[in-house]
């Protein structure tokens, strides 16, 4: 199964896993791994990008803090802004699933 996701998906899988609270970069990665069921694997490479994206846009903010082994990390927290995204972005999420998976069965 390919690993590569539609443009935006990322944006709505970090808004996701943050509505579980504020977490650094690694672990958000790692709910979203987790999450799947270990099928997505979100790299650096597009986590940090989209993260500095989501934060210019107002969908979270951040700030430093520890992590669990005394390291400094960056936080990230979702927003009244990034909460109201979500949603929206689930049901688009949520039809094109749908439609996607219709085509499929036909």
């Amino acid at each position: 199964m390919s690993k590569n996701l539609l443009q935006g998906t990322l944006d709505l899988l970090i808004l996701h896993a943050l509505q579980r609270g504020p977490m650094h970069g690694y672990a958000i990665a790692q709910t979203i791994h987790l999450l799947s069921d270990e099928v997505l694997t979100v790299e650096e490479g597009s986590l940090y990008p989209a993260l500095y994206r989501l934060e210019l846009d107002g969908a979270i903010r951040a700030a430093w803090g520890l992590s669990e082994n005394n390291r400094k990390a960056k936080y990230y927290e979702i927003t009244k802004r990034g909460r109201k995204a979500v949603a929206e972005q689930e049901d688009d999420w949520n039809r094109l699933s749908k439609a996607v998976h219709r085509v499929l069965a036909r």
